[in-house]
């Protein structure tokens, strides 16, 4: 009697309701049916020596490199990698490259590494400036080279670049544009510390006499100090942009600015020009957010800027600057929007293609 009744009630569910029952037992013996919740991280990506950052993603693995700081060849360039985000910020420096040579050995700073095509095949190329321990009037830039093409290394020493001026020089950065090769880099002269771009015959050699490209013009650009530093190329859709820090690195109101190619002679200031408005600057609780890379997204379909930030506008050039990242957008006229700097408590998603 109780098996016909029981028949009897089930034949008269109807399908969408026997539908629901049925999914209800898979969700309950089946582990791990729920849907996946988004995976996100919060910076910063270290909590001390994060300034200067340089950040790719290349062969499966982030790799990420900052100013070391130190006053003597001891932890010299350093480097840490990573599949994920969030296992790039529980990973441990690596050094990649020490000097005992006393003009160069120490203070390493603004460390940058390209996949370059030279005349010794694909190398990763890695420029950073450097000087004696009695830090800071000796700083020069130099470059290392490679053996294959592991961003880890193992490096040497390739050469020190010596620009037509031949002095004092950081912030050196390639940029690649009409199938040329060309240097940013940065120099003061005066009161005014400005950028420059010179002609490359390879990774490694200037060629050619360097020329102005700017120089702290705007207010913004003079906040705590004249300063024009750290420029970096940017390119999207046939436009070539340079992201610079202007202002200075002690004080809060270290920022960005961007210059932006019009076509001709890269080596004529006239094919420059400058935006007359900063492109990201301190808000949200973060401070003198500057001196930047850029990186593509695990699976290429974002754009994301790295960059250092004080948790206070008492915040200065230490080694209490930390790394930050974040997703950037396009402009419809081309030009990047970086939007502000995010909060510390700020969930980020990861970068598109990380999680599978």
């Amino acid at each position: 009697m109780m098996t016909k009744t029981l028949h009897t009630r089930f034949k008269r569910l109807t399908p969408l309701t026997l539908l629901g029952l049925l999914g209800l037992a898979l969700t309950l013996v089946t582990p791990g049916c729920s849907p996946a919740e988004p995976v996100t991280f919060r910076n910063p990506l270290n909590q001390s020596h994060g300034s200067d950052p340089w950040m790719v993603y290349y062969d499966g693995k982030y790799y990420l490199a900052a100013t070391t700081w130190s006053p003597t060849s001891r932890p010299g360039l350093t480097m840490k990698s990573a599949t994920t985000i969030q296992g790039l910020k529980d990973a441990s420096p690596v050094s990649v490259y020490t000097d005992t040579d006393s003009s160069r050995c120490c203070n390493f700073w603004a460390p940058e590494f390209y996949l370059l095509d030279g005349p010794n095949g694909l190398r990763w190329y890695f420029y950073y400036s450097g000087g004696p321990s009695n830090c800071c009037d000796g700083q020069q830039m130099h470059v290392l080279e490679s053996a294959g093409t592991d961003p880890m290394g193992p490096y040497t020493y390739k050469a020190r670049l010596h620009d037509s001026i031949d002095g004092w020089a950081i912030d050196h950065s390639v940029l690649q544009l009409n199938e040329s090769l060309y240097l940013l880099f940065s120099a003061w002269v005066g009161t005014d510390q400005n950028i420059y771009i010179a002609p490359m015959s390879d990774p490694w050699t200037i060629s050619g006499k360097r020329v102005l490209l700017s120089s702290p013009t705007y207010n913004w650009e003079k906040q705590d100090g004249r300063v024009n530093e750290g420029p970096v190329a940017l390119q999207h859709d046939g436009q070539t942009f340079v992201i610079y820090s202007a202002s200075a690195c002690w004080g809060p109101h270290y920022k960005l600015g961007m210059l932006t190619y019009n076509g001709g002679n890269p080596l004529s200031p006239d094919s420059w020009s400058k935006s007359p408005e900063p492109v990201f600057q301190a808000e949200n609780g973060v401070y003198g957010p500057a001196h930047n890379g850029f990186f593509k997204s695990p699976d290429g379909t974002e754009d994301w800027i790295v960059y250092h930030a004080n948790d206070s506008r008492l915040g200065g050039c230490d080694t209490k600057r930390t790394t930050r990242i974040q997703k950037f957008t396009w402009n419809s006229d081309g030009t990047p929007n970086f939007g502000s700097p995010l909060p510390l408590d700020t969930d980020i998603p990861v970068p598109a293609g990380e999680d599978g």
